[in-house]
């Protein structure tokens, strides 16, 4: 059933909950983790110092930091990639990308609800075919 009022059905706005309740835990989860490497010295904004870091102790720590070095790379091109593909533009790409630095965790939840918002809105748009002028 769609709400008259948002035009997003029921389901639709559960799993935007469910996304946005993800990614506020996931900042609630791992920035106190941030916090003390940050105060050992630890500089967020370096990723290659931040997934070195992760990667030096070896076993379980590397392969997560990998893992996610990986999985935030292949986000930070989707995204960007995805937002002009589909409309909304390089600015709102670069903004998600910029939001990654918060976490992907957060990042990517957040962006699958904007993405989705904006491509129900759009659907007359993006679903009618081109008319174009001959000349």
């Amino acid at each position: 059933m769609t709400n008259p009022l948002t035009g997003y059905s029921t389901a639709t706005n559960v799993r935007h909950a469910l996304y946005i309740v993800t990614g506020i835990a996931a900042v609630l989860l791992t920035w106190p983790y941030a916090f003390d490497w940050m105060s050992a010295g630890g500089n967020i904004l370096n990723p290659i110092t931040f997934f070195g870091d992760g990667i030096g102790p070896g076993g379980t720590a590397a392969f997560l930091s990998i893992d996610m070095l990986i999985a935030w790379a292949v986000f930070t091109v989707w995204v960007v990639t995805d937002t002009v593909r589909i409309g909304m533009g390089l600015k709102s790409g670069v903004l998600f990308v910029a939001l990654s630095y918060i976490g992907v965790s957060m990042a990517f939840p957040f962006y699958l609800v904007a993405r989705e918002r904006f491509l129900i809105r759009n659907a007359d748009q993006l679903t009618s075919p081109t008319v174009r002028a001959s000349t």
